[in-house]
């Protein structure tokens, strides 16, 4: 179950954003549907890239097994 302060990792690129497939987002608002929830994407710098309106399609908790990785973000300056 998804809650606020998670990090969850996008399942899908989200060109528009600049965002791609694994990057990781942190949940800072749920709805009361239980479904959809806004996640905010951010850089290194903590500045923030995108707060969108995303679903449990388009996000997935992280996992303890999995490690970070860094990428230099190419989309508008942030």
């Amino acid at each position: 179950m998804i809650k606020e302060l998670d990090s969850v990792v996008l399942t899908h690129d989200i060109e528009e954003y600049g965002l791609k497939k694994s990057d990781i987002g942190a949940v800072v608002h749920c709805y009361s549907d239980g479904d959809t929830f806004e996640v905010e994407f951010i850089t290194a710098e903590g500045k923030t890239i995108a707060v969108l309106t995303l679903t449990s399609t388009d996000i997935r908790l992280m996992s303890n097994k999995e490690i970070l990785h860094v990428r230099e973000f190419a989309g508008q300056s942030a």
